[in-house]
């Protein structure tokens, strides 16, 4: 029954205009009254950010703000694996050798996310990564590593939410929503970083063009709480001892370290 009511609901609300509508809003001279109670609510960090609070013009410009030069640091070690946002570390695990991955009892198929089987079978038997961005997070992308970004496409049109009851009950938004995804190549091989978009706000901004990229330099930003999910390839990376499941992380903090392939 609560399977029934969250669908039906979320299909009722799940509308491309209604997305936009809200996109209107947040864009929109009068939600800068909104502001300050936002910054209340979801208890943000004001000592963090690029500019005071005042100069925040709009619910947009604070939900993509950008922090000061000194709020984040970037683990400096060559063969580490960052986190690309501030987020909560979801799900970690194994892809499985027919193409899928298991999140909260639900099965999601790799091929149907990245929609290319050519790029689906570097990732048989690799690791993922669920990290997820709420309305209070930083909502800027970083890259995990340093490397060539090979290519870049997007697929999906819904906007299902992304939290724990949308996952839950949700009909497969990682596999159904809009997304980007950037697959990327570094000293261990491949990667790919999926940008999920969230209920609502299906709105991904790529912020890097060039072909190779830093470990931690900017990459994109999300316009509300949305989802990344990192996918590996098989004996590339290992997860670090001291992350857990449910944990809050920090852009540019240590997830695990990138190996070479056995």
């Amino acid at each position: 029954m609560i399977k029934f009511f969250y669908r039906s609901l979320i299909e009722l609300t799940n509308r491309p205009f209604l997305s936009k509508w809200l996109e209107r809003v947040t864009r929109s001279k009068f939600s800068k009254v909104l502001v300050p109670s936002f910054t209340r609510v979801y208890q943000l960090n004001i000592k963090e950010m690029e500019k005071p609070l005042s100069e925040y013009q709009t619910l947009h410009d604070l939900f993509t703000r950008r922090l000061n030069q000194t709020a984040r640091n970037v683990h400096s070690d060559v063969d580490s694996l960052v986190s690309p946002v501030d987020a909560v570390l979801a799900e970690h695990g194994t892809i499985s050798n027919n193409q899928t991955f298991v999140v909260k009892g639900k099965t999601y198929s790799i091929a149907e996310m990245l929609g290319d089987l050519q790029v689906v079978k570097k990732y048989l038997n690799g690791q993922f990564m669920i990290l997820y961005l709420s309305p209070s997070h930083y909502h800027r992308i970083h890259s995990p590593i340093t490397g060539n970004i090979l290519n870049s496409w997007s697929l999906g049109t819904s906007s299902y939410p992304v939290n724990q009851l949308g996952v839950k009950y949700g009909k497969s938004p990682f596999t159904k929503n809009y997304r980007v995804i950037t697959e990327m190549k570094g000293e261990h091989g491949h990667l790919a970083l999926v940008k999920v978009g969230a209920m609502f706000v299906n709105s991904i901004d790529i912020t890097h063009r060039g072909e190779f990229i830093q470990k931690g330099e900017e990459i994109a930003y999300f316009s509300f709480g949305s989802t990344v999910i990192l996918l590996f390839e098989n004996d590339t990376f290992l997860l670090a001892d001291d992350i857990k499941l449910g944990q809050e992380v920090k852009q540019g903090q240590l997830l695990g370290k990138m190996i070479n392939r056995k």
